[in-house]
């Protein structure tokens, strides 16, 4: 595919790491162009990436294929407001990376029908392991969904979804799932050092179990159901576990905090878009 100009509105972690993959995947420094409001961190990408920077915004999207909304999401507005007229100008595809925001508010934010497409990664992409949700409008052709798809590759796996509402549950699961894990980590920790075990002998044992139990699920045909079956042995130490974690309703509770979180990921969107 040949490499288009990509325009970065924002410069902060995700995008930062979108760059570097991006770089790293052979895409060439002087067709990503960055707008960044704080000089010290158009220092940093600068030094960091010798791509192009610059505070303003229509400056930095002027001939570019593909924009990316790399800013808060309550910046998203005035952005678009601002971009709209060069945006429609060179057809440009734009890819929103800002969690919550609707594709529809961003069409009328641009003031057109906009190609766009949400994108919901999650944090780590910032290691290049990152899980993104993919969703876009009628407008977005098949080249441009192509387009996003290998921006987002940069920096993990990537998955479409047909329809916008389940934008919501991608971030309910994989958008915020990085804390649900860091949460289990946490409590497996504390747990092992009021058993006796030394601090930093917990943390690496938690650790790489988790790494190993995820490379277990990656590189294995079968579900997590079935792996958890084959570990637990009847009547052995982990099926005694694995029971009183089911007893305490962890199936339900897991169930429903992931309804609270889509819940409240609908009620962002309506909340941006209210204006």
């Amino acid at each position: 595919m040949k490499h288009r100009t990509i325009a970065f509105i924002g410069g902060g972690n995700m995008a930062s790491s979108l760059i570097g993959g991006l770089i790293a995947g052979g895409w060439p420094a002087q067709a990503i162009r960055v707008a960044e409001p704080f000089a010290e961190k158009r220092q940093s990408l600068a030094a960091q990436f010798s791509v192009f920077i610059t505070a303003d915004n229509n400056e930095a999207v002027a001939g570019a294929q593909v924009v990316v909304l790399a800013v808060k999401p309550a910046v998203v507005n005035s952005v678009a407001h601002e971009i709209g007229a060069a945006v429609r100008s060179q057809a440009s595809l734009v890819v929103s990376i800002a969690a919550g925001v609707r594709e529809p508010d961003i069409r009328r934010w641009l003031g057109f029908e906009a190609s766009v497409v949400r994108a919901m990664p999650n944090t780590p992409a910032l290691v290049g392991s990152g899980a993104t949700g993919l969703y876009a409008n009628a407008s977005v052709s098949q080249a441009q969904r192509d387009l996003a798809e290998s921006i987002l590759r940069a920096v993990g796996m990537v998955l479409w979804v047909q329809e916008e509402a389940m934008m919501d549950t991608v971030t309910a699961l994989s958008g915020s799932g990085p804390a649900y894990f860091f949460l289990l980590m946490e409590l497996l920790e504390e747990a092992g050092n009021r058993l006796g075990l030394e601090p930093e002998t917990t943390r690496l044992l938690t650790l790489e179990t988790a790494f190993g139990a995820a490379k277990m699920a990656l590189e294995s045909t079968d579900d997590p159901a079935t792996l958890r079956q084959r570990v637990t042995s009847p009547g052995g130490t982990t099926e005694r576990t694995v029971q009183r974690l089911e007893q305490g309703g962890i199936r339900d509770l897991v169930a429903s905090a992931l309804e609270a979180a889509r819940d409240r990921a609908a009620e962002i969107g309506n909340e941006l878009g209210s204006d």
